[in-house]
């Protein structure tokens, strides 16, 4: 039974989101301490990999009709699969909450606070009577919170530093972004979310609206985080070519209307985002070595290349991608 539960949770742990919210971490990790790996790093690694266990087992287990209508039949989702059940994930989610204490309890009792802050989002996002998912104002605004802000602040818990303006700027900068891109979410699922009554901001608003408010955010994100960051000109150009990027994705979003080539839009949009993060990192971690402008500029040029011959090759030619969250 545990050796099956430990399988689960290890299922459950989504990498691709489960990365980017590491990466937020790190940001935060980057901002105070600059290039370091600790004992520490390792411990809030695995605590949070652990709390969006408990997130995914909970949403799975809520949505589980939906998802069903939208055949998301990969592995990740054994409830779908019928390869567990309601119950499994709840122990799941148990060991998982049990699991991310445990790792947080070397950080000390701020980051026992803030995995506690990650739980506690986690179980009211998708059990009753709260149940944020439910409620299409709250929703990408919980997302948010738990996806960027706390690991974020996990971030500067593991470099055992303070908040301080430029950390207000840039997590706003980092939040308004990723708000942008959460609220594009149910364009995927949205036949199984209006199917099942749902509420989203999606079939609220319109497509129009929602890909409106999206390019607004991403434009605001951007200039945030150009402000935010306050680095050489290498960096500010490379920061605004992909927000550019980005808003020229969500602009093909709203005037497509196949599904295949809409979730390359938002695919090829993420890149950007990426390239956006990796960028904030690559120029923390200079700064922490006390890189020169000029090395910074040439590595932060250098990695704006080679973002930009990736995303072109996907923008230009959205035909060659195979979309592959479903089986």
């Amino acid at each position: 039974m545990i050796a099956r539960t430990l399988s689960l949770l290890a299922r459950m742990v989504r990498p691709r989101v489960a990365i980017t919210m590491w990466t937020f971490m790190i940001i935060g990790v980057a901002r105070h301490s600059g290039p370091t790996v600790s004992l520490d790093l390792l411990a809030a690694t695995i605590a949070l990999a652990a709390s969006y266990a408990v997130a995914t087992s909970l949403n799975d287990v809520a949505d589980v009709d939906i998802d069903r209508a939208n055949g998301l039949r990969d592995r990740s989702r054994p409830l779908v699969l019928g390869t567990a059940g309601p119950d499994d994930l709840r122990r799941t989610a148990g060991l998982a909450a049990a699991v991310a204490a445990v790792a947080a309890f070397p950080l000390g009792v701020a980051g026992l606070g803030v995995i506690g802050l990650c739980l506690a989002v986690d179980y009211f996002y998708s059990v009753g009577p709260v149940r944020l998912s439910r409620r299409w104002t709250l929703a990408p605004v919980a997302l948010t919170v738990a996806y960027v802000a706390l690991p974020y602040w996990l971030g500067i818990v593991v470099a055992h530093g303070s908040w301080t303006a430029l950390d207000g700027g840039l997590l706003l900068g980092l939040c308004v972004l990723f708000f942008a891109r959460i609220i594009l979410k149910d364009i995927r699922d949205r036949l199984g979310d209006a199917a099942h009554g749902k509420p989203t901001a999606l079939l609220r608003l319109g497509k129009n609206a929602t890909c409106a408010v999206s390019v607004v955010g991403a434009v605001v994100g951007t200039a945030i985080l150009v402000q935010a960051v306050a680095g050489p000109p290498a960096v500010s150009l490379v920061l605004a070519a992909a927000g550019i990027a980005i808003v020229w994705m969500l602009v093909r979003l709203r005037r497509t209307e196949d599904p295949g080539l809409e979730q390359v839009a938002i695919g090829t949009a993420a890149r950007a985002g990426n390239a956006m993060l990796i960028t904030i990192i690559a120029w923390l971690l200079l700064l922490g070595r006390h890189a020169t402008t000029a090395q910074v500029s040439t590595f932060v040029l250098a990695l704006g290349a080679v973002f930009t011959a990736s995303f072109l090759s996907l923008a230009l030619h959205p035909e060659r991608v195979q979309i592959a969250y479903k089986a």
